[in-house]
C-alpha cells in the first residue's frame, strides 16, 4: 500500500516545484499561485495528484508508480515519470514532468 509519508513528499515536492515554475517564467501573480495548490485522493487501485482543478498525475497505490493521466481516473502508460522513491529526479516545475539531466562527480577526475 501507498506509503502516505511519501506521498505527502511528493505533493510538498509537487507544490513548491509549480510555484518555482511561476517564478521563473516571471507569471508569479496571486491568481496563479491558487492554481498551484496539489491535492491527494487516494482510492482503490491509484491516488490521484491534483494542481489546482486539474488532474494531473496518478500514483499506483500498490508500487508507488507516477503516471499522467489520460482523462481524469484513468492512467496514461505511456507517460511514466518514476516513483515515489525517485521523485528528486525530476523536474515538477512545469505542466509535465521531466527527467533532470544526470549530474557527473567532476571531484573524481582531480588527481
Amino acid at each position: 500500500m501507498i506509503d502516505p509519508v511519501k506521498l505527502a513528499a511528493f505533493a510538498a515536492l509537487l507544490e513548491r516545484d509549480q510555484l518555482t515554475g511561476l517564478v521563473e517564467r516571471q507569471v508569479n501573480c496571486e491568481a496563479n499561485w491558487a492554481h498551484c495548490k496539489v491535492t491527494t485522493k487516494t482510492g482503490g487501485k491509484y491516488t490521484k495528484v491534483d494542481i489546482g482543478d486539474s488532474g494531473r498525475y496518478m500514483v499506483v497505490n500498490e508500487t508507488g508508480e507516477i503516471f499522467g493521466v489520460k482523462a481524469y481516473g484513468v492512467i496514461h502508460r505511456g507517460h511514466a515519470f518514476g516513483t515515489l522513491d525517485t521523485i528528486h529526479d525530476w523536474d515538477w516545475s512545469d505542466y509535465r514532468a521531466y527527467r533532470k539531466p544526470a549530474t557527473t562527480n567532476l571531484h573524481a577526475f582531480n588527481v
